[in-house]
């Protein structure tokens, strides 16, 4: 997607399609976005839950400003496992928020999401930014599948988002809601 052409690029690459420099400036970008605070902080872990799928890269005047990324997860509504298109490492450049950059690129991901999966996710504290872009909380109980079974995950509670798509089933919202286990923050 272009607007203005060569003054905003929106593109879409898989993580073999990163260049080297390209990641290093979106890694930059993201531990710049999401701080110091040791809660909030970008780690490694993070970034490797952001690959592997596709990046949603916003470039202005050839400098990226913005990032997502959409990696497939299972996730279990119930017992009913859905194909999932979850929302990894979305950040502004902070010289740059607030003018609609992130806007731009989360509308490109819900579009890609209601055309691949059966569901969208997110794990977030701001979620006034992606209700308005049409994503819902997700008032169930939430947990993590593990080797050892199903452990609740409380502190996730009122924290996840959802994005249903065409070819959603019909969705509880009240119901558990359940992700695979894996290091760092499992939501």
């Amino acid at each position: 997607m272009s607007r203005s052409p060569g003054s905003i690029r929106l593109r879409r690459l898989t993580t073999d399609e990163l260049t080297a420099p390209e990641v290093h400036a979106i890694r930059e970008m993201l531990v710049a976005a999401f701080g110091t605070d040791e809660e909030e902080r970008f780690t490694e872990d993070d970034w490797q839950h952001s690959v592997g799928g596709l990046h949603f890269v916003l470039d202005v005047d050839g400098e990226i400003v913005a990032h997502a990324s959409v990696v497939e997860r299972e996730l279990h509504v119930g017992d009913r496992p859905l194909r999932t298109g979850y929302v990894e490492a979305v950040a502004t450049v902070p010289a740059r928020q607030g003018a609609g950059l992130g806007t731009l690129v989360m509308r490109d991901v819900g579009s890609y999401i209601r055309d691949s999966f059966q569901l969208g996710a997110l794990g977030t504290g701001r979620q006034t930014f992606y209700e308005r872009l049409g994503w819902t909380v997700w008032a169930g109980p939430s947990s993590v599948r593990t080797a050892t079974g199903t452990r609740r995950t409380p502190a996730e509670d009122g924290y996840i988002l959802i994005l249903p798509t065409p070819s959603s089933p019909r969705l509880d919202l009240t119901a558990p809601i359940s992700c695979e286990w894996r290091p760092g923050d499992v939501w």
